[in-house]
C-alpha cells in the first residue's frame, strides 16, 4: 500500500470514528415512552403538546415507530380514570413516563417507584411529598413546575418594597 493511501485511510477512520463510537452506544431496541395526559384525548390542546412534544423528540433524533414508541393515556381530571392510566402505563414497562398535572404525578407514584417520572405543570411537587426538593427530587420523579411557593413569597415581598425615585 502506497503512504498516499494508507493517510487517506487512516484519516477516513478517524473522521468516522466519533459516528462509529455513537452507533455502538445507541441500542437497536425500540425505547418506549409513556405520557400520562391530564385533559381528553381530542382536546386540541393537548394533541398541540403531544405534537410539540414528538416534534421536540424528533428534532433530537427519536422518531416515532422507528426507534421509539409513545403510548399515551388521558384522564380528563378525573381520579378514577387517573388511577386506571396509571397503572396501565406502569403494566407496559415504558423507559419513561411524562405526567403532565398533580393528580396524574400523585397516582403514578403510588404505582411504581422505579420507572423515571418526568413531569411538567406540577404544583408544589415538594409540598404533595412527591420530591425531596426542586434541586435534589431523589426517588424515580423530577421535572419543573411553573409556580414555586417561594417565588410567590418573593413576588409580595418586591410588591410592599417603597419605590426608589
Amino acid at each position: 500500500m502506497k503512504r498516499r493511501e494508507f493517510v487517506t485511510l487512516i484519516g477516513g477512520a478517524v473522521a468516522a470514528w466519533p459516528r462509529l463510537a455513537y452507533a455502538q452506544q445507541t441500542p437497536d431496541r425500540v425505547r418506549r415512552i409513556g405520557a400520562l395526559m391530564a385533559y381528553t384525548k381530542d382536546d386540541p390542546e393537548d394533541q398541540q403538546r403531544v405534537a410539540a412534544f414528538q416534534e421536540g423528540l424528533k428534532q433530537s433524533g427519536w422518531i416515532e415507530g422507528r426507534n421509539i414508541q409513545g403510548d399515551y393515556r388521558w384522564y380528563a381530571g378525573d381520579v378514577d380514570r387517573a388511577r386506571s392510566a396509571a397503572k396501565e402505563l406502569v403494566e407496559l414497562k415504558p423507559d419513561v413516563i411524562l405526567v403532565g398535572a398533580s393528580l396524574g404525578l400523585v397516582m403514578l407514584r403510588q404505582e411504581t417507584r422505579s420507572i423515571p417520572l418526568v413531569f411538567v405543570a406540577v404544583t408544589d411537587p415538594v409540598g404533595l411529598g412527591l420530591v425531596e426538593s426542586l434541586a435534589r427530587p431523589g426517588g424515580n420523579a423530577t421535572g419543573f413546575t411553573f409556580f414555586e411557593f417561594s417565588v410567590g413569597t418573593k413576588l409580595l415581598e418586591a410588591l410592599h418594597r417603597p419605590r426608589r425615585a
